[in-house]
């Protein structure tokens, strides 16, 4: 008769189900930087492959530029406070990308971002300094702006408010008057026109509301120098004077008015003329 053995197996050693940590841990996901990095990589290695001018090469070149774009848009946020429009930089900036695209080489063992970023913020300054300054500042002076435009920031971030001249001063160890300076200076990239309306006032522009010269300013001193003049004669060559040159009267006229000869009143205003021309102390 057969006898029925019953085995039984250890606990230590029968299967079990896998438990959460015998469970390889997922890699943790990477970075949209990592990403990129990767992804430029990969195409670069493609491009080196690649005819120059054929559509496939043309077509990996476009993602490249496409997949960089975040670098250019980096590089643009640093001139946030030049007042240019952000779309125009980041065009500048992206020709700067392109340059370096096609002059990169993977071959030298270098990141690309590396390689790119001083290409792209070259291409944006030289943009700035060729395209967008209407007044020429010196090279120390615009150095300058941009420090004190950098420790306006941080001084505005320490303490939650504008921060004064003389605090700006004291940071970058200069003189207050170097300061309003280079703050003049940064105004110099755009020049307003003077016909353009004023915003928010509603104001007419600023020729509207210039002054203007008054062609009868300089008959002020010529009216004050013929008075002056004038009192220094008789009586009645003032008259004549009158007479002749403010109610318009011919020497005839005169003549009839006074009761005099036209010869006497011709005399008088010659002695008058030779009076006035001696006593002008502008011709003196």
């Amino acid at each position: 008769m057969d006898h029925e053995v019953e085995l039984t197996v250890p606990a230590s050693t029968a299967p079990q189900a896998p438990t959460q940590e015998d469970t390889p841990a997922s890699p943790p996901p990477r970075s949209r930087g990592a990403d990129t990095r990767a992804l430029t990589q990969v195409l670069f290695g493609e491009l080196k492959e690649l005819t120059p001018g054929t559509p496939e090469h043309n077509r990996v070149r476009g993602a490249l530029i496409e997949a960089n774009l975040p670098l250019v848009r980096y590089a643009a946020a640093r001139f946030r406070s030049r007042n240019e429009p952000m779309e125009d930089v980041i065009q500048v900036g992206t020709i700067g990308l392109i340059n370096a695209i096609d002059r990169f080489d993977p071959d030298r063992g270098v990141q690309f971002p590396t390689f790119a970023m001083p290409t792209v913020v070259g291409e944006i300054k030289r943009y700035f300094r060729d395209n967008v300054r209407t007044v020429h500042v010196p090279r120390r002076l615009h150095e300058l702006w941009v420090q004190v435009n950098s420790a306006t920031e941080d001084l505005t971030t320490s303490f939650g408010r504008t921060p004064t001249t003389a605090e700006i001063a004291e940071r970058l160890r200069i003189t207050e008057d170097e300061v309003l300076s280079c703050i003049e200076a940064g105004r110099s990239y755009h020049a307003t026109s003077l016909e353009a309306a004023q915003e928010g006032d509603g104001l007419p522009g600023l020729l509207d509301r210039l002054g203007y010269e008054d062609p009868a300013l300089d008959g002020v001193e010529h009216r004050d120098l013929v008075r002056h003049l004038l009192v220094q004669l008789p009586e009645r060559e003032q008259r004549i004077l009158l007479l002749r040159y403010y109610s318009n009267l011919t020497q005839s006229q005169i003549s009839a008015e006074l009761g005099v000869s036209q010869m006497h009143v011709s005399r008088l205003l010659a002695r008058s003329f030779q009076r006035l021309r001696s006593a002008n102390r502008i011709d003196a």
